[in-house]
C-alpha cells in the first residue's frame, strides 16, 4: 500500500514527511529521491506487548510505503494541477497536510489562513480531475460502441460511469458510496482519485492545542465521512518528539497535554481507512504483524505468509490477542475454551494470533 502525503506549499508537509523517517519507532527505510519515499512501520501496542512476552531475535511491524509528493521544492506543485492529477493516480490513500496556524514569517500561497478553504481546493480540483477522466472515457465508449462485439459491457460500464459522475455533480467524492462488485472492479482500471481513502491532517501550533479538539469537531461536522478522517497534527511539537530517545517522549508529550503522537495515530487512522487489519505470528525467532485485509479467510491470511501455507493449508491454531493478553500464556487460553482451530473459512480478526498447520 502506497501513501501519497499532499498538500499546499508551507503547509507543513515535509516536515510532517521528515518526522515520519526520523522517527525510530516507525521508519524502517528512507529514499532522499525527486519524490522522498520511506516504508514506515505501524506502531502496534500488540506487538510490543507479545514482543516482550516471548523476547524474539526479531520484531516485524506491519508497514506502509509513504510517499513525499514530489518533495517540497518543485515550483510546479504550487497547486494540485494536471500533472498532480496524473502522478497521483500510483497512491491507494492520501494523508492531505492543511496549514491551521498563522505565522507572518512563513507565507500561505493564498495569503491567509482558511482550513475550510484549503480542503475545498483539494475537493474540488480532485473532482474537476475525476469529472473530466470520466467525460473523457464515456466519449470513447461512444465511439466504440457501434463496432464492438461485446455491446453489454460497454452499456454496464457507461451506466456506472454516469452513476459517478452525477455523484460527483452532487458534491460527493466516489470513496463515500458503496460500491457494486462490478463497480470495484472498474475503478482498479481507472483509480480515480476521489475513490481514495483520505485523512485529512490539520497542521496546528502549540498556542492552538487547547482549541484542537473544537478545531476538529467544527470540521468532522463538514468533511468527514466513511472513508475520510481528520486528525490535529502539531508539526513543531512533532518534530521535537521525533529528535528525543524513545524513553523521554512520554514526558516531553505530557508537558503539552498530549496523550501520544499525532504522527502514530495518523498511521493507525490510515491503515484502518484503507480497510487493513493485523493478525501475528509469535515464537522465539520472530514476532510479526501481518497486514491483511479486512474480511479474508484464514488460508488467504496463511497464504500472505507463504503461498505453501495457501497451497497445504489444513487448520489455523487462533487466539484473539485479547484473551491471550488477559490470561497469559497459550496453556491458560487453552484451559478456558479460547485457544482453537479453524479452518480455511475462518474470516480472521485483527489482533488474532495464529499458527498456521499445513502439509
Amino acid at each position: 500500500m502506497k501513501i501519497g502525503i499532499v498538500g499546499l506549499p508551507y503547509s507543513g508537509k515535509t516536515t510532517f514527511f521528515e518526522s515520519l523517517s526520523s522517527d525510530e519507532g516507525t521508519s524502517a527505510e528512507h529514499s532522499k529521491s525527486k519524490s522522498s519515499f520511506s516504508v514506515i512501520k505501524i506502531p502496534d501496542e500488540r506487538l510490543d506487548f507479545l514482543t516482550a512476552i516471548f523476547n524474539p531475535r526479531r520484531k516485524v511491524n506491519a508497514t506502509l510505503e509513504v510517499d513525499d509528493f514530489m518533495g517540497s521544492s518543485n515550483p510546479e506543485i504550487s497547486t494540485y494541477n494536471s500533472k498532480f492529477s496524473v502522478a497521483a493516480k500510483i497512491y491507494d490513500a492520501f494523508i492531505l497536510i492543511i496549514r491551521g496556524f498563522e505565522d507572518p514569517s512563513i507565507p500561505h500561497i493564498n495569503e491567509t489562513i482558511d482550513i475550510e478553504r484549503d480542503i475545498n481546493t483539494f475537493i474540488e480540483d480532485t473532482t474537476i480531475f475525476d469529472l473530466s477522466f470520466i467525460e473523457n472515457r464515456l466519449e470513447k465508449l461512444e465511439k466504440e460502441f457501434s463496432r464492438a462485439k461485446n455491446k453489454e459491457e460497454i452499456q454496464k460500464n457507461q451506466q456506472i460511469l454516469k452513476r459517478w459522475h452525477n455523484t460527483l455533480q452532487d458534491g460527493i467524492p466516489l470513496r463515500e458510496i458503496e460500491l457494486t462488485k462490478d463497480e470495484e472492479l472498474l475503478q482498479k482500471n481507472y483509480q480515480l482519485l476521489t475513490m481514495k481513502p483520505l485523512v485529512i491532517a490539520i497542521n496546528l501550533s502549540d498556542s492552538q492545542i487547547d482549541i484542537a479538539n473544537d478545531i476538529i469537531s467544527d470540521l468532522n461536522q463538514k468533511f468527514s465521512g466513511k472513508r475520510t478522517r481528520i486528525e490535529p497534527f502539531f508539526a513543531r511539537i512533532e518534530k521535537e518528539i521525533m529528535q528525543l530517545p524513545e524513553n523521554e517522549r512520554e514526558e516531553f508529550m505530557k508537558e503539552y497535554g498530549l496523550k501520544e503522537s499525532a504522527l502514530r495515530r495518523l498511521l493507525r487512522s490510515t491503515y484502518d481507512l484503507l480497510g487493513l487489519q493485523s493478525f501475528f505470528t509469535v515464537g522465539e525467532d520472530e514476532c510479526r504483524a501481518w497486514t491483511i485485509r479486512k474480511g479474508m479467510t484464514a488460508q488467504e491470511a496463511a497464504g500472505v505468509i507463504h503461498t505453501d501455507f495457501f497451497n497445504k493449508f489444513i487448520r489455523a491454531e487462533v487466539v484473539h490477542f485479547d484473551d491471550f493478553k488477559e490470561l497469559g500464556s497459550f496453556a491458560k487460553c487453552k484451559e478456558k475454551g479460547v485457544f482453537h482451530l479453524e479452518g480455511k473459512d475462518y474470516i480472521v480478526q485483527d489482533g488474532d494470533i495464529m499458527h498456521i498447520r499445513h502439509g
